[in-house]
């Protein structure tokens, strides 16, 4: 092994409640000191030297996903007024190519595709590599065309700060336009395609302002329209799909306000306000025509913790509520999606996500039905008001990613197209099914599981596992499709998914039991299902590795200091384990905003106390033999800073961590490197580490 590098102890005291910390490598957060570069480049430096021996597993990884990709391949066409949208990708070629072709009037049959093959009509609305060209790093923000189908807007990012820039073009005489919006959030077309609507963010990155820019006048002159004080709430707005009214929405992560501008008349008039705010209401809107009567229907968790769906007069929101779903325990109620004739919703039930087609005439929803035990579908893809389909997005752990359309006539599902996966892929090789671990307080927590079958099955013998987990924000890991687990699928490897407390799986009490003062349940449910899994003979904790990233790299790193001896390894993608000096700063990006998920330390002493018992960098053990750590992180990640794994990997090996890698890419951002062939080499990269800590490496 090669030396690692040492990062100086600088004494820097942090006094809060009447505790004192004194983190020595604070000093890593100066991103731009040419010592705390030199210290980066160094950490990648010893990072190659230390994986060296994976190069070759490494570009077999690689070409194996590559191998596996239709590189030239076409989406299925979505209809939007005269046109049919679609993007491809080209052998070689790292980013999409957006295009459109006429329609023909009353067909909505969309075109079947060849890839490789002309499209009669085509026409080129953007094409990401030349958008890219020059650039290290590029990712596509806004992307929206005029009602009329004359204009383009489109909106870059070259740095992952998430700061982009929107441009138009005239698709009449493909010249782009001299307007220009700088660092911007979301950005789309006035109905009438004369103006822009656009999203800023303040110092702390919350989006927090609603602009309107006038083609063909100074961005300085735009108008401002809503701007939202509270630093705990984000800002976001709509079109509703009737094109009926402008939506403006605020909200925490518990708490919801909207308005409403009648886009018939001035999109300048004050916004009119639907429901007031009420700490701790969520709500959502959906604007839909029900016997001729404007109405919106409302999504809520008024004394509803799992949410109710009620609609209302557009007229007169806070005026007599109509209960369309009422609150069923269990029945956690996502989102609807309103049409002229009908609405979806879609809602999860027994830890899987569902979709039912609602009557407006009767109330009743008629769900779909699908046949794998596991799966996600849900609505996707449908931006006309009236349409005789609606698109469907449908995958599982062993079913590539499938587009469907609903006929809603007869309601047959119409397969439109399934990726391809090359190299005679058969699902029937692979299994999926879900298991129970017991939590340490009772609680039954869920783990999916899925293996290639002629390995046997899981718990017939020991075998290499590859455990994940996240765990916050109500967010579930449901089934996908991934070709690049494939390569460790066909190597004898187990993925499985851990489904703890915090995440959504199971219902918003779930998520309630996984934050604030019941966060530990994340780490001691993600404890108690590796444990699982090694009592039921799945495997071994010498052949089990772990990962998550983000707020599941905060559950690695927790998991790291409560049962290093459970995991051979642990890959923390961008993880969140300076958790409380970065829930302690209110001028860091989107610190304020985390308090109603994490707690607020800065000002309550139990939350402080709390959440300096669990932050992954104040609690590494010294003397413990902890798994090996590889932690990937991004410079200009803004969502979590390089710092905090860069702090961690000093702490465990000053606390005697013998094999710990940090990874940093220095032109990226939260998402890691941008373009598809630079995804599958950083994925290979990862694998290649997983395997060999696994001992596959020569697999």
């Amino acid at each position: 092994m090669t030396d690692a590098p040492a990062a100086d102890r600088r004494s820097a005291l942090r006094t809060h409640h009447g505790d004192t910390f004194d983190d020595p490598y604070e000093w890593l957060r100066a991103k731009d000191a040419a010592e705390v570069i030199s210290h980066l480049e160094a950490e990648n430096a010893h990072t190659d030297a230390e994986t060296a021996h994976l190069a070759d597993l490494r570009e077999r990884l690689f070409e194996e996903i590559k191998g596996r990709v239709q590189e030239t391949d076409l989406s299925v066409p979505t209809r939007r007024g005269d046109w049919w949208y679609y993007s491809r990708t080209e052998e070689g070629a790292q980013y999409g190519i957006h295009c459109r072709a006429a329609a023909e009037p009353g067909d909505w049959t969309p075109p079947t595709l060849e890839p490789g093959v002309p499209v009669p009509g085509e026409v080129v609305l953007l094409d990401g590599n030349v958008e890219a060209e020059g650039h290290e790093f590029f990712s596509l923000g806004a992307f929206d065309t005029s009602d009329d189908a004359t204009k383009l807007l489109w909106s870059t990012d070259f740095e992952g700060d998430e700061l982009y820039t929107v441009r138009i073009r005239d698709l009449t005489t493909g010249t782009t336009l001299d307007d220009e919006i700088p660092n911007t959030g979301g950005a789309f077309f006035t109905p009438d395609g004369t103006g822009v609507l656009y999203t800023t963010r303040d110092e702390a990155w919350r989006p927090d302002t609603l602009w309107l820019h006038r083609l063909g006048t100074p961005v300085s002159d735009d108008a401002k329209l809503f701007h939202e004080p509270d630093e705990k709430f984000w800002l976001g707005a709509g079109i509703t799909r009737s094109r009926r009214y402008l939506v403006i929405g605020v909200g925490s992560s518990i708490t919801s306000e909207e308005y409403l501008v009648d886009l018939t008349g001035d999109l300048t008039a004050e916004p009119r306000l639907v429901w007031p705010r009420r700490d701790g209401v969520e709500y959502s809107i959906e604007h839909a025509v029900v016997n001729g009567q404007d109405r919106l229907l409302i999504l809520h968790n008024d004394e509803a913790l799992d949410f109710e769906l009620v609609s209302v007069s557009a007229a007169d929101p806070q005026g007599e509520r109509h209960v369309v779903l009422a609150h069923e325990q269990g029945r956690r109620l996502l989102g609807v999606d309103a049409f002229r004739d009908f609405a979806t919703v879609e809602y999860r039930s027994e830890g899987l996500e569902r979709v039912g087609l609602l009557d407006y005439a009767t109330d009743a929803v008629d769900e779909l039905a699908f046949d794998e035990p596991l799966y996600s579908a849900g609505v996707s893809g449908n931006p006309e008001w009236h349409s005789p389909f609606l698109r469907l997005g449908y995958t599982s752990f062993v079913t590539p990613g499938t587009v469907y359309d609903l006929d809603l006539a007869t309601r047959e599902l119409v397969l439109r197209k399934q990726v391809p996966v090359l190299g005679g892929y058969d699902p029937a090789e692979y299994g999926q099914r879900r298991e129970w671990a017991t939590a340490a307080d009772g609680v039954r927590v869920p783990i999916s599981l899925v293996w290639k079958r002629s390995f046997g099955e899981p718990g017939t013998e020991p075998r290499p596992v590859h455990l994940y987990g996240y765990g916050s924000y109500e967010h579930s890991i449901d089934p996908g499709f991934s070709v690049a687990r494939l390569s460790e699928l066909d190597r004898g490897v187990i993925f499985a998914v851990a489904h703890v407390r915090g995440g959504g799986e199971m219902g918003r009490q779930w998520y309630e039991d996984g934050k604030l003062l019941h966060k530990r349940n994340t780490f001691t449910d993600f404890v108690s299902c590796g444990e699982h899994l090694v009592a039921t003979g799945v495997t071994t904790p010498k052949r089990m590795v772990a990962e998550g990233g983000s707020a599941g790299g905060l559950l690695m790193g927790a998991v790291a200091n409560l049962a290093p001896e459970l995991f051979a390894g642990i890959l923390a993608g961008v993880p969140f384990v300076d958790a409380l000096t970065t829930i302690l700063d209110p001028s860091l990006p989107l610190t304020v905003i985390e308090w109603d998920e994490w707690g607020d330390p800065l000002h309550d002493a139990d939350v402080y106390a709390y959440m300096k018992s669990y932050s992954p960098y104040e609690n590494v053990r010294d003397g413990v033999e902890y798994p090996r750590i590889l932690a990937v992180t991004s410079l200009n990640d803004t969502r979590v800073l390089y710092v905090e794994p860069a702090k961690w990997v000093a702490r465990l090996r000053e606390a005697g961590a013998s094999d710990v890698l940090l990874k940093c890419e220095m032109v990226a951002g939260h998402g890691g490197v941008s373009g598809r062939y630079n995804s599958w080499k950083e994925r290979a990269f990862e694998l290649a580490w997983l395997l060999d800590t696994l001992g596959l490496a020569e697999a």
